[in-house]
């Protein structure tokens, strides 16, 4: 019989953070049955209901530790929701330590893997003589551009929107410095140092688990493995994408995926913009009014409204997501449309052959289950 193997996994606060690095660890004890996998997770206030149920579905041979919340009163005010995670996590560290005390006082650790927002854990891998992994959500480009940004900050000292070449990576298609990510718009704000020196830890854990593949991304994770970048070794395990559903939304996905096996074929636009994005009372008004005459059959998964992109990340509102839409918006579209509060089973969605589009914020996750799934894509 196999020895067992025990692996601690961190994700960062957040269910669209959170579900990412499960669905890894899920296939990982699939195709290693000897492997055991405990889950410590920071949060930002109570554990989202979210979570809770998700979990309740994960493998027997991986368990999940909630940590001490985080008070959000005791964070800055105002700040970007990377900043935010990136400080939940840093003042979960005593936990995060007690907890991999308590495992290894049992069992020794073969490794710790950890996602981008919770590098700082990695730290702690050498003091419990495990390896340390870092678990890379996003794309292949978008690591090159992360461990290239710290020779682009030595290089440059004005705002990278006003280079007036595009940035030139290797494997990559040149990038203009106005569309790099949003943390680094500003290079004297808290969320750019951050994302330095989130980068700049990348270059002393011993692995990173790329959620990309080499029939997708073959010239970027190509140059990746002969840049070297030190130690790191590269591997691509995607696409890693979700699947089943949580206890809890059973019956709502009975009922979203029953209308949508009522509709035509490729007829249904889904609109969604990820599982922590939101819209502002304006974007929710002119969305809507667009669904309306465009005459289109859509299902939409619509949150409560927010001035923050992002605002679903880390905190879940009890609003009743409806009220906020047009009045009347209901009772006009009720032959067409269908409206999912706050959540939806994406991947299960655009399965359905009544699916024939996807309107999408165009985070990795969704571009990969769009792919996967042959359902064109629209920004």
């Amino acid at each position: 019989m196999a020895k067992t193997i025990h692996i601690a996994v961190i994700p960062s606060p957040g269910f669209s953070h959170l579900v990412p690095i499960v669905e890894f660890t899920k296939r990982l004890v699939t195709n290693h049955p000897n492997f055991h996998v405990t889950c410590i997770i920071p949060s930002l206030g109570s554990p989202p209901d979210s979570s809770k149920s998700y979990l309740e579905t994960i493998p027997p041979n991986i368990n999940s530790i909630f940590l001490p919340p985080i008070n959000k009163q005791d964070l800055p005010q105002g700040v970007h929701p990377g900043v935010l995670i990136q400080l939940t996590v840093t003042h979960s560290l005593p936990s995060i330590h007690q907890a991999l005390e308590s495992l290894t006082s049992k069992t020794p650790l073969v490794a710790i893997i950890a996602d981008t927002f919770a590098f700082e854990a990695l730290d702690f891998a050498k003091e419990f003589n495990s390896l340390s992994y870092l678990y890379f959500p996003c794309s292949s480009f978008v690591l090159s551009l992360l461990l290239h940004l710290p020779k682009l900050d030595e290089e440059f000292s004005c705002e990278y929107k006003d280079l007036q070449e595009p940035i030139k990576l290797q494997g990559c298609v040149p990038i203009n410095g106005i569309d790099l990510p949003a943390a680094t718009k500003d290079r004297s704000n808290e969320g750019y140092k951050m994302y330095i020196q989130r980068a700049k830890s990348m270059y002393f854990v011993d692995g990173i688990l790329i959620n990309s593949f080499i029939e997708l991304e073959s010239s970027a994770i190509k140059a990746l493995e002969l840049k070297g970048y030190g130690k790191i070794d590269f591997f691509p395990v995607g696409p890693i994408t979700q699947t089943g559903l949580s206890n809890n939304d059973v019956g709502d996905e009975l009922e979203c995926l029953k209308w949508l096996k009522n509709q035509p074929q490729n007829s249904v636009l889904y609109v969604s913009f990820g599982s922590g994005g939101t819209l502002s009372q304006t974007q929710i008004n002119e969305l809507a009014f667009g669904l309306e005459l465009s005459g289109q059959r859509f299902i939409w998964v619509l949150r409560a409204p927010s001035d923050s992109v992002s605002a679903a990340y880390l905190e879940a509102t009890n609003e009743d997501p409806l009220k906020f839409l047009p009045k009347g918006f209901l009772e006009r579209t009720k032959e067409k449309g269908l409206i999912l509060p706050s959540w939806a089973p994406q991947v299960q969605i655009l399965k359905e052959k009544s699916v024939g589009g996807f309107l999408s914020h165009c985070g990795w996750n969704s571009v990969l289950e769009s792919m996967q799934e042959g359902v064109p894509i629209m920004l």
